[in-house]
């Protein structure tokens, strides 16, 4: 990874493109007049412009690219990360500007996934790595696409996940990768956070999930000799999303529902309808994965079955979380996003 004045300039290079960038697309989304508007399916109350992520995208996209021509031995990896962020960034740019059919979003979704998890199998030759690589990142997409309904939650999540790997990753240029997704997210995050003038769309949203299934990719495809079981300490810090879009998905499938379809059923949706607001859910949730990347680094070198209790430990904890936010409140003005 870049040392010294580079590694500075690495960052800031980063952070600016997701700040200008942001800036540039708020001006576009409020001229085309990309706007979310407010509704009972919906967590805010104004008009707000959509599809700020891009700006976290371009920044991605240019450094996989510097990633590659600095280290062409991953560059068949980084390359297939970047077209596989490519197709998530463009599907999810059209369905800001024009709904597609959830159908249609997950097919791309999995060709993303595919072209990550064939990489990874042609530099790492584990068919079972792929696989999982291949699951991550079809779950992280829609996981962060799910949990994108309060200002400053999926931003924060993406920047605290990506700097809790970037303590654990030995391999360079995923570190570097993360540091690229964390300096750009944190240019995007002023301007969602504490109050959003502009939400990631789903440009952004599911391209934040991909990102951070690229950066495990890169980690343990450059680590073969580590074992398949001690890999799953990476989970601990993406509980809080995990569980809370898993544990909702399954309970509205359970009664019926249309899954797919837009809702406040979430359980950090409820819980900001109930409490000061969108800020205090935030933070709180960035309490939790900051504890949950704490947990990580204290059992990285662990035995296979400790850091495997602590995995089952640390999500039962968030499950039982889900369970005492799930409570039944009315949905006030302060918990839906001004």
């Amino acid at each position: 990874m870049p040392s010294g004045a580079s590694l500075l300039g690495w960052i800031a290079v980063h952070f600016m493109i997701g700040l200008a960038g942001t800036w540039i697309a708020r001006r576009y989304a409020l001229h085309r007049r990309l706007l979310d508007e407010p509704g009972e399916r919906r967590s805010h109350v104004v008009a707000t412009p959509r599809g700020g992520g891009i700006s976290i995208v371009v920044a991605l996209l240019l450094a996989f690219l510097a990633l590659a021509v600095w280290r062409p031995d991953r560059s068949a990896l980084l390359l297939a990360g970047g077209s596989g962020l490519l197709l998530v960034a463009a599907v999810g740019w059209i369905d800001d500007h024009r709904p597609l059919s959830a159908a249609l979003r997950l097919l791309v979704h999995a060709a993303a996934a595919g072209i990550l998890a064939a990489a990874v199998y042609q530099e790492n030759g584990s068919l079972a790595v792929a696989c999982v690589v291949f699951a991550i990142a079809l779950i992280l997409v829609n996981v962060w696409n799910f949990m994108d309904g309060i200002d400053g939650l999926a931003a924060s999540q993406a920047v605290i996940v990506a700097l809790g790997y970037l303590l654990c990753m030995a391999d360079q240029v995923a570190s570097a990768a993360a540091l690229a997704l964390a300096a750009a997210t944190c240019g995007f995050l002023p301007f969602n956070f504490p109050k959003a003038r502009i939400f990631l769309g789903d440009v952004g949203s599911g391209s934040l999930g991909f990102g951070l299934a690229t950066l495990l990719a890169l980690e343990v495809s450059a680590r073969p000799e580590r074992p398949s079981m001690v890999q799953f300490v990476f989970l601990v810090p993406l509980s809080a999303f995990m569980v809370d879009a898993s544990l909702t998905l399954m309970k509205r499938i359970v009664r019926g529902e249309r899954w797919w379809t837009a809702h406040v059923e979430h359980a950090y949706q409820r819980w900001a309808a109930r409490s000061q607001g969108h800020v205090v859910v935030t933070t709180v949730y960035a309490i939790w994965t900051i504890m949950g990347v704490g947990l990580m680094l204290s059992v990285q070198s662990a035995s296979a079955v400790t850091i495997m209790a602590s995995v089952i430990a640390w999500h039962l904890l968030a499950a039982f979380a889900w369970i005492r936010l799930q409570g039944r409140g009315r949905v006030s003005s302060q918990g839906r996003r001004a």
